[in-house]
């Protein structure tokens, strides 16, 4: 399925001092990037919006808008742009379904080759005791 654009209004920026070890620049200069979305207020098909939050995702919170923090680069552009590109990613990461798993039965010969090796293993372990005169 085609992953649509998602407008620019309905992301909302914020510039936050980046977290961690960086010098005086890192207590200066607000870098870090905070993106939210939020899922059920966007244009996005409905499909999407109900797969995004089925997921269990620790960025989307309860009240179902994705917040990603960017802080890697010192430049709050970057940030900007990663932050972009992590929601893509999850956009796109609900765009594809997953094949349904079709349950399956072990052969024969994958049934004796488990359990040579377990016997063999067994074998191994058996001999690592004390040993006795």
């Amino acid at each position: 399925m085609k992953i649509p654009e998602i407008p620019s209004h309905e992301i909302e920026f914020s510039a936050i001092r980046a977290q961690g070890a960086g010098g005086q620049n890192v207590n200066k200069v607000s870098s870090a990037v905070h993106l939210r979305f939020s899922i059920p207020n966007s244009s996005l098909p409905t499909e999407f919006k109900s797969r995004l939050l089925a997921l269990n995702d620790q960025r989307i919170n309860k009240e179902g808008v994705v917040v990603i923090k960017a802080q890697t680069s010192r430049s709050q552009e970057a940030n900007r742009a990663e932050a972009l590109m992590r929601l893509m990613a999850l956009v796109e990461s609900v765009a594809v379904l997953a094949k349904p798993r079709r349950a399956t039965k072990p052969s024969y010969g994958a049934k004796q080759r488990r359990l040579d090796g377990k016997q063999l293993r067994g074998s191994v372990k058996a001999l690592r005791g004390k040993v006795t005169y």
